[in-house]
């Protein structure tokens, strides 16, 4: 027994020794983790005065909704489901101070700091009207003053408000008693719903033919994940212009492509056999997007080496030789300011303005759709984004908060990043391979800036993205789901069959952006540069002639003369240039390169386009104006036809843009026809636009030449770490030290609850 023990220790203690040392084996075999210290110095600091531009935090807005309760004389409510007909504070944003105050705090040492003040909107329902109050100062505030007026030229009627989350309540309430309730037998038979089981809705927008009207096209979707691309051919038009939703009506019904003047009418012909029914069968749930098969694999993943070589500190960012401030406002998303490259401004703001789409359709919920996503708010919607997904899994996150048809100041976390990234390709490179034989290259690092907005069944992907050759690139993807209707008689006019008894309805994509380029300060010039074909005679052979290109250079002088059509052809290379000129003699500037591929504008003597007019023109140049802050408002959905801010009235007083400080606004985007691989997504690739902000004669050369990112070698340096990093990079890597994933972005989803 004693042998057996002494037999079984010695075996026990060689398979110690064994497993100790595989795993000794296995651990010196990995990389060192990561340090999470920057190796390198910034080449910049941090500029507390960039909280200019910050957005209003959360005790922020809790003061400024204090604030206005307090007035009495207003009368206000901040309970979520208020009433239409009661008077609601729907949103708080920040007001942006007038940029010369903004620029002289910014230059000037002594530079007094610009009053920092918030913007109110509320919607009187029981008086008629709506109205924008400037409240400040903050923190602290102690007055208002109504800038309605003053911003838009005309009173707000309340019929301009967007939809709230309380009239929406009352919504879905008439829906259930005046139409659901009503039916039962169809709603069984048609769509396998019963009692208080539902339909989701999607509304059409405008709502009506005329200002004044609020009439909306309530289409009907299954309640499925993905339910923008399940309708069930069912259409509800509903009257709710009254503030009193007793006094709100169903004008007419669209049941399997037939019309319907009352509910009565439908369930009475229904009943009797007279209309073409609609008969529910169970289908596969072809709209999730669930992986159809177990994930077990992961991708390239993103870490730093050397630590991150970009710092946010409150809303500043440095990298490189690159610094910006950074927003997000509730109304119009993303926006950057003061953007700096080798500490010169280049850019004063770059901001998203409007998304838009016009649909076809002929069905009424798609046949009259044109949605202005400002109206609801782009920025409004800017949820978590999901580590590793939506962004690199060592990306940094910020929080941000807002005030838009809630009773309090929310929290979305993480719902903007910002990273380094490896483009994918080299910035430039040259293999010499005739004389001189060598390689130089550069990999293109580039910092993005992002946030993806879920508006309804779309989801935008925003960019801003800064390069080491001192480019700025505004760009857009769009994902999520395509909006549907049910298959009727002469639908396939108007888009492809996606999946049974459904139509993917054909759209179009504008995306506005405002470009408020500073080249070496406020005196701007706008030029084109583009060719032509000039037969010249050569000098060696003087009877002998050649088409040759030759630069055609061009300096616009006004406003309407520098608003650049989509219906004509534009020069090909559009500058913002200073006075200034670089070594060469060449005045220096910065190129908008404009990458578009949109659909035909909506026709200009349309009622609606004046609430669109900004998508006339690849790019307009206006002379800036503090009350030119944006080219579309919260009201232009719903009243269209009268719109607050109509962008061409800024080019119609056709202004001097000659040493002026001009702002450019670009319009991008895509004709989307969708098509069965559109099912269950819309994928990002090539479904988008953008414009890139390029030096041009900007600098003596391309700037990029001073990064320490630059390789060179030549025969016998190939593996030499003196110009190549990368030859040493195999003894250096590290694996990185990773966060846990967590995800809270259902906090801050629409609560249709007190």
């Amino acid at each position: 027994m004693n042998s057996l023990v002494k037999w079984a220790l010695i075996l026990f203690v060689l398979v110690s020794i064994i497993l100790n040392i595989v795993l000794i084996g296995i651990h010196s075999g990995r990389a060192p983790k990561c340090s999470a210290q920057r190796v390198h110095p910034l080449r910049g600091q941090h500029n507390e005065r960039s909280l200019v531009f910050a957005d209003l935090t959360q005790e922020e807005y809790a003061q400024v909704q204090q604030y206005m309760l307090k007035q009495k004389d207003l009368d206000i409510s901040t309970n979520q489901i208020t009433k239409p007909s009661e008077n609601f504070l729907f949103l708080i944003d920040l007001s942006l101070p007038k940029k010369a105050d903004v620029l002289a705090y910014l230059d000037q040492e002594t530079g007094r700091k610009p009053v920092r003040e918030a913007t109110t909107v509320v919607f009187y329902g029981a008086r008629g009207y709506i109205k924008e109050y400037v409240v400040g100062p903050l923190p602290n505030p102690t007055y208002h003053r109504d800038v309605t007026k003053e911003r838009y030229k005309m009173d707000l009627p309340i019929t301009a408000r967007t939809v709230t989350i309380g009239e929406y309540v009352l919504l879905f309430q008439f829906l259930n008693k005046e139409v659901f309730s009503k039916l039962p037998v169809l709603m069984k038979e048609s769509f396998d719903v019963s009692g208080h089981e539902g339909l989701n809705a999607f509304e059409q927008m405008p709502r009506g033919v005329r200002s004044g009207d609020r009439k909306t096209w309530i289409s009907f979707f299954r309640n499925l994940s993905g339910m923008y691309i399940n309708p069930v051919g069912f259409e509800v038009l509903v009257n709710h212009e009254s503030v009193n939703a007793s006094s709100w009506r169903v004008e007419r019904l669209l049941y399997n492509g037939q019309y319907f003047d009352t509910v009565e009418e439908l369930q009475s012909k229904y009943n009797a056999g007279s209309v073409k029914k609609i008969v529910y069968k169970k289908g596969p749930n072809y709209s999730s997007l669930k992986p159809k098969h177990k994930p077990l694999q992961i991708g390239p993943q993103l870490f730093y080496a050397e630590g991150k070589r970009y710092s946010v500190s409150n809303n500043h960012v440095l990298y490189l030789d690159w610094s910006f401030a950074f927003g997000l406002s509730s109304l119009t998303g993303m926006r950057v300011f003061d953007v700096r490259f080798k500490g010169e401004r280049i850019v004063y703001e770059l901001s998203v303005q409007e998304a838009m789409s016009v649909y076809g359709s002929v069905t009424p919920g798609m046949m009259m759709t044109k949605f202005l996503d400002t109206s609801i708010g782009i920025g409004r919607f800017a949820h978590e984004l999901a580590r590793g997904v939506d962004c690199p899994y060592e990306a940094h996150y910020v929080d941000t908060y807002r005030y838009i048809d809630i009773p309090h100041p929310a929290r979305f976390r993480n719902s903007i990043c910002i990273f380094e990234h490896n483009m994918g390709q080299p910035l430039r490179r040259h293999f010499s391979d005739f004389f001189h034989n060598s390689y130089g290259g550069m990999v293109n690092s580039a910092l993005v800036f992002r946030t993806i907005t879920a508006i309804g069944n779309y989801d935008y992907m925003w960019d801003f993205i800064f390069y080491q050759s001192g480019s700025v690139e505004a760009k857009v993807h769009a994902t999520g789901y395509i909006s549907s209707s049910y298959l009727v008689e002469g639908s396939l006019k108007h888009g492809h069959q996606v999946a049974e008894n459904v139509l993917g309805n054909i759209h179009t994509h504008f995306i506005n952006f405002k470009v408020d380029l500073d080249v070496l300060g406020l005196k701007n010039v706008f030029q084109t540069k583009d060719m032509q074909y000039v037969n010249m005679s050569l000098p060696w052979m003087p009877e002998h002639f050649a088409m040759v290109p030759q630069l055609v250079e061009k300096q616009l002088k006004t406003e309407q003369e520098a608003a650049l059509r989509y219906d004509t052809k534009t020069p090909r290379y559009l500058h913002i240039a200073s006075n200034k000129t670089n070594r060469w003699g060449h005045q220096r500037s910065y190129r908008l390169q404009v990458f578009s591929f949109t659909g035909d504008h909506l026709p200009e003597n349309q009622a609606e386009e004046r609430a669109m007019s900004w998508a006339r023109y690849k790019v307009a140049i206006t002379k800036h104006k503090d009350l030119e802050q944006t080219s579309s408002s919260l009201y232009s959905q719903n009243n269209i036809w009268t719109p607050a801010v109509d962008f061409s009235t800024y080019i119609k007083d056709d202004e001097s843009i000659e040493d002026e400080d001009l702002v450019a606004w670009v319009t991008t985007g895509f004709l989307h026809i969708p098509h069965s691989e559109d099912i269950p997504n819309t994928v990002t690739v090539g479904n988008g636009g953008g414009v890139l902000l390029r030096p041009h004669n900007y600098f003596d050369e391309d700037p990029s030449i001073h990064s320490a990112d630059g390789v060179y070698f030549d025969p016998g340096t190939e593996n030499s770490c003196d110009n190549n990093r990368m030859a040493c990079l195999a003894q250096e890597t590290c694996s990185p030290v990773l966060e846990p994933f967590t995800y809270h972005g259902f906090d801050g989803v629409m609560n249709f609850g007190d």
